[in-house]
């Protein structure tokens, strides 16, 4: 079963810590210094807030990830049990924002090393003539898989919203679920 990682509406407070925790984790260590921060704070979870509730809201690593069954160009992969995407090889047609049932995949600009990356052979063309376009690939939560100490997102939410799941908590969740049902049903009264 694919990890993944869920919060806790009843526990977030809407701080968006986590999603400036998920930027960091994923930029360079100079990026606070260098202002790299200021051109590019794409976090790869989203804090949606309305009247009555606010929740951060991230990719489930689904098992059968529709965003990786419609991929063209096999971008979109299962590694370690999570889904992550390839930038190398996406090509950024959008059928993966599509098909993602929780909106969770945006496509932004690709960065290395602070600066976005040209696209070889397309040019954007106007009433000022040819220049460069940007290169634009899918972006979403990855889990944080490159960080040994687990998802930045979860490390810093001041009400510990966060819950990750993975092997035997599912099924213990499940169980607890089952449970609060039967519990619930038992306070039902059948009578006619």
């Amino acid at each position: 079963m694919n990890k993944f990682i869920v919060a806790d509406p009843n526990k977030c407070i809407g701080c968006r810590t986590c999603e400036i925790a998920c930027v960091l984790a994923h930029s360079p260590a100079d990026a606070l210094i260098t202002g790299s921060l200021d051109r590019d704070f794409t976090p790869r979870l989203r804090v949606v807030k309305t009247a009555t509730v606010s929740v951060p809201v991230q990719c489930h690593h689904c098992e059968d990830a529709p965003c990786a069954n419609v991929c063209p160009s096999q971008a979109i992969i299962n590694k370690d049990h999570t889904i992550q995407i390839n930038t190398e090889v996406c090509i950024g047609c959008k059928n993966c924002i599509i098909a993602c049932p929780f909106g969770v995949i945006e496509l932004v600009p690709q960065v290395l090393k602070g600066e976005k990356i040209q696209q070889t052979g397309l040019k954007i063309v106007d009433g000022n003539g040819a220049r460069e376009k940007e290169r634009i690939v899918a972006l979403k939560c990855d889990l944080c898989i490159n960080r040994q100490e687990g998802p930045a997102c979860a490390g810093v939410c001041p009400m510990q919203a966060f819950k990750p799941i993975e092997g035997t908590a599912m099924s213990k969740h499940v169980k607890k679920r089952r449970l609060a049902c039967a519990e619930e049903l038992s306070r039902i009264s059948f009578k006619q």
